[in-house]
């Protein structure tokens, strides 16, 4: 059953969405963090809002399967924005490590009447990720209960606390069935990607090396976030061997990430 819509009147929102500019900015564990998002607290978390800004304005979400900055229309803008930039009509887009489904939803709306094959092996996002497809009447995105890697088989998932996020993990307590890009695609018969995205909490480069047919026949382009320097490293120069420029869209260095474009140049 899908969650209820929200009764908030637009004079609410609009004071959120005028209050996100603020604690966006601000640790969501300091002093000043916690309490400018004390008002989001009062909105029930099974309550669905429109995200109120952005590539998906007016696209429904359900409060609280992701952080507020969601809906709110503030979760990295600029990857929504070079997105919207790149992706073209028609096509496949594979979303690996979909999660609840925002960047599904952007990638459904982008590339239609193209395709969308959304990649997430923690079955609470599953969950989350298929009732914002229904909640949206998006028809051209199909879900997989899949963990990319470098190779077929299975392995153990550990979530983080709250559950919203997790990686394959040698020590993790759930399993899940694993694939690789090339085996979907060569050995299951999936359409070839035009273009990737991929967030993966670490486990990247093990989802590009089990990719590396695809990349080098196909040459799709890629979204990619890096989690740790040697990884980082190790994936930019793979991509470069095959042939792909890079370009940083963003690095942080307290979380130890970057996010990239890459795209073929022969």
């Amino acid at each position: 059953m899908l969650p209820r819509r929200l009764s908030c009147s637009p004079k609410i929102l609009a004071n959120e969405a005028n209050h996100s500019t603020t604690f966006s900015m601000l640790a969501e564990s300091s002093f000043l963090g916690k309490l400018a998002r004390r008002p989001l607290r009062i909105l029930p978390p099974t309550m669905t809002v429109p995200i109120l800004r952005g590539p998906l304005k007016g696209k429904m979400w359900i409060v609280g399967s992701q952080r507020h900055a969601f809906w709110l229309g503030r979760y990295e803008p600029f990857l929504q924005e070079r997105m919207v930039r790149e992706v073209e009509r028609g096509g496949v887009f594979y979303d690996i490590g979909a999660n609840v489904g925002f960047y599904s939803l952007l990638a459904s709306a982008l590339i239609a009447p193209g395709r969308v094959f959304a990649f997430e092996p923690w079955p609470r996002n599953v969950e989350y990720l298929k009732k914002h497809l229904s909640l949206n009447r998006t028809d051209n995105v199909e879900a997989f209960e899949i963990a990319i890697s470098d190779r077929v088989g299975t392995s153990h998932f550990a979530a983080e606390e709250t559950g919203a996020m997790g990686r394959l993990q040698a020590t993790g307590t759930f399993p899940v069935t694993t694939s690789t890009i090339d085996a979907l695609i060569y050995e299951k018969g999936f359409a070839p990607p035009s273009y990737i995205k991929m967030d993966i909490e670490g486990e990247e480069l093990r989802a590009l090396r089990g990719a590396r047919e695809c990349f080098l026949k196909n040459k799709p382009k890629l979204f990619l976030a890096t989690h740790g320097c040697g990884i980082h490293d190790e994936c930019c120069r793979t991509l470069r061997e095959w042939g792909y420029e890079l370009d940083l869209l963003s690095s942080e260095d307290n979380n130890n990430r970057a996010d990239i474009f890459a795209t073929f140049r022969p």
